[in-house]
C-alpha cells in the first residue's frame, strides 16, 4: 500500500533505482532543490536563507504577528500577506474580542498593504490555493497545514515569529533538508478518497520519525489519475507526518486548476530532471489503498476500516486505556459504540482545508442521494472550504441533495478542526474528514470530566456511514454513481468583499485596537547563568502543541499574551501556571535588587549565592520527552515565555517549527544526550552555568547541575543542537523582538 525505505534512490527514465551516496550531487536535479535555490538569497545551498513570495495567516495568529512586527519596526508589508478570518469567526467567548481582532486586521491591511478576507468567506488554505499558489513559488504560513505542493508551490507552516522575519525583509534560515521521493503508482478504487491515502501516508511517514523535517517530492504515473482536489486533499495532511514541506510534479490537471481560478500564468511544468537523487523513498500504490480510519488520539493511529470493525473491542479498549491514563476524571465508555451489527458513530463532520473540498462534497452527496442520515443520535455537518466552493456545490445540486438527506450545511469555518463548533456530547464518537484527532480537538474538557473521541475518515466513508444511520461503513462497500463534475470557480464574492491592499500601504491609517489586544510584556536579555525550576514534567512519548496551549475556547485570547498564558498546559499540568507565576515573582524581586531566600538557598548549593544572584536569572522550565507535535502556533512557546519560562528540556523536539518558536521567544531549547536518564520531578531545579558564554562560543554541549527537592545535586549534560548565528543572537538578546530592536538601523 504505502512503504517507506530509508535508502537513497535516483529517478532514471521515470523509475526509481537504488543509488549510492556518491551520486548525491544529483540532488540538484530535484524539484525541491530548484525551488529552494531560486528563493535562497545566499550562495550557500547547505545553509539556506530563504525569502518567500507570499505569506498567509488566520485570526488566531495575525494580531500577534503584526504586534511583534510593529514593535520591531514594520512600515509596510513587502510581499503579499493574506489574513483570513476562519478560526475566530464565532464570537462565542469573550464578548466582542474576536470581532475586535477582525477590525484590527482590516485596519492593518489598509495601513501596511495587506489582504483581508472577512469571516466565513474562506478557510486559510482554500484562499491560498485559490488566489496565491503558483508553480515554483514559496509560501510561508502561520498555520501548520500550510501545504500547497500539489499546485507546484513549496509551502511551509511555521510559528508567527518566522513570518515577522519575512515582514521585516529578513530570511527563513534552515539547513538544506533531505528530500524523500514519494513514488505514486496505480489508481484509487471507487470509494477510496484522498483522506484514505493521506492517513496511510501519515501512518508510514510518522513512524520512527521517518520523514521528520524532510521534503516529500511526489512523482510517478499514478498522479495522472488524481484530480487537483484529490492531490490537495492528500497534500494538506502530510503535515501530520512531521515533514517540512511537499512538492508535486505538475501536469495538465494543475494547469486546468490554475486556469479555472483565473490565473493561467501561474502554471509551469515542474518535474525532476532525469537522474535526480533522493535521500529515501516512499512508494504509494494507490490501487492497494483501502478505506482508512485514524483512531483517537493521533492521525497516525491508523487501520483500515474493515480491520478496525473486526478488532473493535481490542482497539477501542486501547483507546479507553489511554484515556483513563491521561484523564483520570473522565468516565470512559467508548466500547458502548459496539453493537451486534457493527460500530456506531454519533456524529459525522466534513470540513476545513482537508474535508471541505469540492470533489469530496460532490462524491459525499452522490453516496447520500435519496438516502437519509436518520433521526437518531447520528448527525452530519458539512462545511465547504470557501464561498466559491459553496456556490459551485449549489449549482451542481449537491447542496440540495445533502440537505434532503439530513445533513446540515454550514459556512466556511475551521472550528471543527480545533474545537470550536459541533462539539460532541460527552463520550461522543465523532468521525471527521478534518486534519487532527488529538484530545480536546473536538472541544471537550477532559480536566473537567468530559471527553469526546474523534476518528479521522474520508468524506466518502463518512457519507456511507451516514447513509447507514451512523454504522461505520467503508465507502467501497456501497454502490453509487460517481461523476466528475468540473469545478466552476466564481471569484465575484472575493471581488466584492475581500480587501486587497497589496502595494497600497497607507501610513495615515490608524490601527483599530480592541480592549483585549495587548502589547508584549518586557522580555530581558539572557544572563550569564540560568537557574530553572521544573514547573512541569511530562513523560508522554509525544506532547502536542494542543497540550502546551489548548485550542478551542482559548482562541479568543490569542491577542492578549498574558490572558492567553493563563491556559498554558491547563489540560495536561494544571499547576504549571501557578508554579511559573511563583517563579516569575521571585525573579522580579531578584531584578529589583532583592535577595529572595528561595533563590539564595538554591544557589548556595552551587557556590557563592550572593555573587551568583547578580548573574543568574531564575525561570520556569518544562520537561517533556518529545514536545511540539501538531500546530504551528507560536503561542505554545510565547505563553511559557510571558510566564517567565527560560528553558525547555527534552530528548528531541517533535517538529522544527516548535523548536524555532522556542528560540524566537528566547526559550533555551535544551536536549538531553541519547540514552541519558532524567528522573527529576516537578519542583526540582537545574542550574546552567556560563550559558551565555557557551552560546557566544557556539558550544553545543553544556555542563549543568540538577538540584533535587531534598537538596542533593547531580551533574548532568545538556545539549544545544546546532544554532544559526541569528538564532544564537536571538537567544542572547532574549527574544526576536529584542533582536530586531538591537539591530535597528544597522
Amino acid at each position: 500500500m504505502i512503504h517507506y525505505k530509508d535508502q537513497p534512490v535516483v529517478l532514471k527514465n521515470g523509475k526509481p533505482h537504488a543509488a549510492t551516496k556518491a551520486e548525491s550531487a544529483a540532488r540538484e536535479k530535484t524539484m525541491a532543490y530548484s525551488i529552494l535555490k531560486a528563493h535562497n538569497v545566499s550562495d550557500n545551498m547547505e545553509n539556506l536563507r530563504l525569502r518567500f513570495d507570499a505569506l498567509i495567516s488566520h485570526d488566531i495568529t495575525y494580531v500577534g504577528i503584526i504586534q511583534t512586527a510593529r514593535a520591531s519596526g514594520l512600515t509596510e508589508f513587502p510581499v503579499q500577506y493574506a489574513m483570513t478570518n476562519c478560526h475566530n469567526s464565532l464570537c462565542a467567548v469573550g464578548g466582542t474580542i474576536n470581532a475586535d481582532d477582525h477590525m484590527f486586521g482590516l485596519s492593518a491591511a489598509k495601513k501596511y498593504g495587506g489582504i483581508f478576507v472577512p469571516p466565513n468567506l474562506s478557510v486559510i488554505h482554500s484562499y491560498a490555493r485559490e488566489e496565491l499558489a503558483g508553480c515554483g513559488k514559496m509560501i510561508l504560513g502561520s498555520d501548520s497545514h500550510t501545504r500547497y505542493g500539489a499546485l507546484g508551490t513549496l509551502a511551509i507552516g511555521e510559528g508567527g515569529p518566522e513570518l515577522v522575519k519575512q515582514l521585516l525583509k529578513n530570511t527563513y534560515d534552515i539547513a538544506a533538508p533531505e528530500v524523500v521521493l514519494c513514488y505514486v503508482t496505480g489508481k484509487p478504487r471507487r470509494g477510496v478518497g484522498p483522506h484514505d491515502v493521506a492517513l496511510a501516508l501519515v501512518k508510514e511517514g510518522f513512524a520512527n520519525g521517518n520523514v521528520k523535517n524532510k521534503i516529500l517530492e511526489f512523482v510517478g504515473p499514478g498522479i495522472k489519475h488524481l484530480s487537483a482536489d484529490y492531490r490537495n486533499g492528500v497534500d494538506v495532511m502530510t503535515t501530520e507526518s512531521t515533514c517540512l514541506s511537499t512538492i508535486w510534479e505538475t501536469d495538465g490537471e494543475t494547469a486546468e486548476f490554475l486556469r479555472a481560478h483565473g490565473r493561467p500564468q501561474a502554471y509551469q511544468k515542474l518535474a525532476p530532471e532525469n537522474g535526480a537523487y533522493y535521500d529515501a523513498i516512499m512508494t504509494i500504490e494507490l490501487d492497494k489503498v483501502e478505506c482508512m480510519i485514524a483512531l483517537p488520539f493521533h492521525p497516525s493511529n491508523v487501520y483500515s476500516i474493515r480491520e478496525f470493525i473486526e478488532r473493535a473491542d481490542e482497539l477501542l479498549g486501547k483507546v479507553e486505556e489511554e484515556a483513563k491514563a491521561n484523564f483520570p476524571k473522565v468516565n470512559v465508555d467508548l466500547k458502548s459504540k459496539i453493537r451486534p451489527d457493527g460500530v456506531y458513530a454519533d456524529q459525522g463532520i466534513i470540513a476545513g482545508c482537508a474535508g471541505g473540498l469540492f470533489d469530496n462534497i460532490i462524491e459525499a452527496s452522490e453516496i447520500l442521494a435519496d438516502k437519509s442520515t436518520g433521526n437518531g443520535e447520528f448527525s452530519l455537518s458539512v462545511y465547504p472550504t470557501s464561498v466559491p466552493v459553496s456556490l459551485a456545490l449549489t449549482r451542481a445540486d449537491a447542496t440540495e441533495t445533502l440537505v434532503r438527506a439530513g445533513a446540515v450545511m454550514k459556512p466556511s469555518f475551521c472550528g471543527p478542526c480545533f474545537g470550536a463548533g459541533d462539539v460532541p456530547a460527552n463520550n461522543g464518537f465523532s468521525i471527521r474528514h478534518t486534519t487532527r484527532n488529538f484530545p480536546n480537538r473536538e472541544g471537550s474538557k477532559p480536566g473537567e470530566g468530559q471527553l469526546a473521541y474523534i476518528a479521522l475518515m474520508d468524506a466518502r466513508s463518512i457519507a456511507a456511514t451516514a447513509a447507514n444511520g451512523g454504522r461505520l461503513t467503508p465507502a467501497t462497500d456501497v454502490v453509487y454513481r460517481k461523476r466528475r463534475i468540473r469545478y466552476r470557480y466564481d471569484r465575484s464574492t472575493y471581488e466584492k468583499r475581500v480587501y486587497n491592499g497589496f502595494g497600497k500601504a497607507d501610513p495615515s491609517v490608524d490601527l483599530v485596537f480592541g480592549p483585549n489586544i495587548a502589547d508584549w510584556p518586557k522580555i530581558y536579555p539572557l544572563t550569564d547563568n540560568v537557574l530553572v525550576e521544573l514547573s512541569a514534567v511530562i513523560r508522554d512519548p509525544v506532547t502536542t502543541t494542543d497540550e502546551l496551549i489548548p485550542s478551542g475556547e482559548t482562541s479568543s485570547y490569542r491577542s492578549n499574551p498574558l490572558r492567553l498564558a493563563e491556559f498554558a498546559l491547563s489540560r495536561r499540568a494544571p499547576d504549571y501556571v501557578g508554579r511559573s507565576k511563583a517563579v516569575a515573582k521571585l525573579e522580579t524581586a531578584r531584578r529589583a535588587g532583592e535577595a529572595p531566600d528561595a533563590i539564595k538557598s538554591l544557589l548556595g548549593k552551587i557556590g557563592d549565592a550572593d555573587a551568583l544572584l547578580k548573574t543568574t536569572a531564575y525561570g520556569s522550565c518544562v520537561f517533556a520527552n518529545k514536545p511540539g507535535d501538531g500546530s504551528a502556533r507560536e503561542q505554545a512557546a510565547s505563553s511559557q515565555r510571558v510566564l517567565g519560562g527560560s528553558a525547555n528540556i527534552c530528548y528531541e523536539y517533535a517538529t522544527k517549527r516548535y523548536r524555532s518558536n522556542c528560540i524566537n521567544w528566547g526559550i533555551l531549547p535544551f536536549t538531553l544526550p541519547a540514552g541519558a536518564s532524567f528522573d527529576y520531578a516537578v519542583g526540582d531545579h537545574v542550574f546552567v552555568p556560563d550559558v551565555k558564554k557557551a552560546i557566544e562560543e557556539k558550544r553545543d554541549t553544556l555542563s549543568a547541575v540538577a538540584i533535587r527537592a531534598d537538596g542533593s545535586t547531580d551533574a548532568i549534560t545538556l545539549n544545544l543542537p546546532p544554532l544559526t548565528d541569528d538564532e544564537r543572537e536571538i537567544l542572547l538578546q532574549g527574544c526576536l523582538m529584542n533582536f530586531y530592536a538591537a539591530n535597528a538601523g544597522k
